[in-house]
């Protein structure tokens, strides 16, 4: 039995890693194929991430969004509900903080800024909450509801900036500098890159989906429910309250991803014909990083470092910027692969006891 849990656990560490080689391997084989050279490609992507200030910024900058996205998939995911949502949860929130810090200017930035931050917040778990209440009083599956609300608040963020927040440009006012995550410190560190203090507000996210989960009562509840809905109501818990507390605390976390890039990187919110992809993208990031808060912070380095190390790839070694989405959605393939990929490890390794 311990043999077994063993091998359990390795694989779980395992997979992951196989999955990242695999993506990458075979964006060589395509590098390759178009007449690229794959190790200056790569090259490339490390050496501005780890040499060249900007670029080391401007992936810790793409990570702070990613992080909050991927927590709130993880979050979901550990106590049993799959969010999809969380693509509208962070654009309802980044509206909301954005028009928190417009329509309160004159506050100070002690409680300007941690307001609009809040503001994201509640709004990105309201939006959670609808399908939360959904699933638990008419068994709506989420992953309807959730994508649902993705196109609600892609259109509805739209109006109300067209209606009542709107300014040259397709786009709301810029926020006031009394609620700006901007820094001329972290700006001039890192020679001009858009990294600001909502990095920290990443780290707190981590922090407390891991003391909610594995800390509190409460976390123990929403693991169980997750675990197994029948066995957690017959043991007398709330089956139904913790569905919508999850997906409420799930979207909170997005709407936290969503304040982020209004407040931090964009000081404004644009008219969206589309998806941001950062929501999306969180999937990924919570499936690479096993659904654990370090895993999360690692797996959104990695895809932060590809999209934002890939811009030089072109000017370097000549490849296409978008070969890096190519590598991207391989990792995100073999991700969803898993389990053949600890089939065949698992008879790669039995062989060789053999």
């Amino acid at each position: 039995m311990s043999g077994l849990l063993k091998k359990v656990n390795w694989m779980t560490l395992v997979v992951p890693l196989v999955s990242v080689f695999l993506g990458l391997l075979c964006g060589a084989l395509i590098m390759l194929a178009g007449g690229y050279n794959p190790l200056l490609a790569y090259g490339s992507i490390i050496q501005s991430i780890f040499l060249q200030p900007y670029y080391a910024g401007e992936t810790i900058r793409a990570m702070i969004p990613l992080v909050l996205a991927g927590l709130a998939v993880a979050f979901a995911f550990r106590t049993g509900l799959f969010n999809i949502g969380v693509e509208g949860q962070l654009m309802a929130g980044w509206l909301a903080s954005v028009a928190c810090a417009i329509e309160l200017d004159g506050l100070p930035r002690i409680i300007l800024l941690p307001l609009s931050i809040i503001a994201g917040a509640v709004v990105g778990g309201l939006w959670g909450y609808l399908p939360g209440l959904l699933k638990a009083r008419f068994k709506v599956h989420e992953v309807i509801s959730t994508i649902m609300m993705n196109y609600i608040s892609l259109y509805a963020t739209a109006y109300i900036i067209k209606n009542f927040l709107y300014t040259e440009g397709e786009r709301t006012p810029t926020i006031p500098a009394s609620a700006s995550l901007a820094s001329n410190f972290l700006a001039n560190i890192t020679q001009g890159s858009r990294l600001h203090w909502g990095f920290i507000v990443a780290i707190i996210g981590v922090i407390l989906m891991w003391l909610i989960l594995w800390k509190t009562t409460m976390g123990y509840e929403l693991r169980s429910v997750g675990f197994s809905p029948d066995a957690s109501k017959y043991a007398g818990m709330n089956v139904g309250r913790n569905i919508i507390l999850s997906m409420a605390i799930s979207g909170a976390f997005a709407g936290l991803a969503g304040a982020m890039e209004g407040l931090g990187t964009y000081q404004y919110m644009t008219i969206n014909s589309a998806f941001t992809g950062i929501g999306f993208n969180g999937i990924a990031v919570a499936l690479l990083g096993m659904n654990t808060p370090v895993g999360v912070v690692l797996a959104a380095a990695l895809f932060a470092g590809l999209q934002t190390g890939g811009l030089t790839m072109q000017s370097v070694a000549g490849v296409p910027v978008e070969l890096i989405q190519i590598v991207i959605a391989l990792i995100i393939f073999f991700i969803g692969s898993s389990y053949v990929i600890k089939w065949a490890l698992l008879r790669f390794s039995g062989r060789g006891r053999n």
